[in-house]
């Protein structure tokens, strides 16, 4: 069983932000928030940040933070806490294993991930620079 604190998430507000949202389109069964409020936040959420009415296709319902201001992402954080709270919810609980990504890396995040692979490799050298 997975369990997220609403109030102390142990999480950076941005991933805060991202997991609920996450967990909010996920169709896991057993996420203890009923699918009125899962899909409540979300659009508090989505309405935030744009003008226009949440997207009902479940691929779509995704938030791009990539844009938003420090400013943006503590009033998520501050929207996600209050309704959680309002309906009674200090935390989110699930039980459900990761699963592999559904989607592949897109060509432009390639540089992205090759770089960040150097930085923290999946197979570390040992420090004096020679395998293993």
């Amino acid at each position: 069983m997975q369990v997220l604190d609403i109030k102390e998430p142990e999480l950076p507000d941005l991933q805060f932000v991202l997991m609920v949202a996450a967990l909010c389109t996920s169709d896991i069964p057993s996420l203890n928030l009923p699918e009125e409020l899962r899909r409540l936040v979300f659009d508090r959420c989505w309405s935030l940040l744009h003008n226009s009415p949440p997207p009902e296709e479940p691929a779509q319902r995704v938030l791009d933070l990539r844009f938003s201001d420090e400013t943006t992402l503590e009033a998520l954080v501050t929207l996600i806490r209050t309704t959680l709270t309002e309906h009674g919810y200090s935390q989110l609980t699930w039980d459900h294993p990761p699963s592999e990504p559904t989607q592949s890396t897109s060509p432009e995040a390639i540089p992205l991930v090759e770089r960040l692979q150097t930085w923290n490799p999946i197979d570390p050298q040992p420090s004096n620079g020679s395998p293993a």
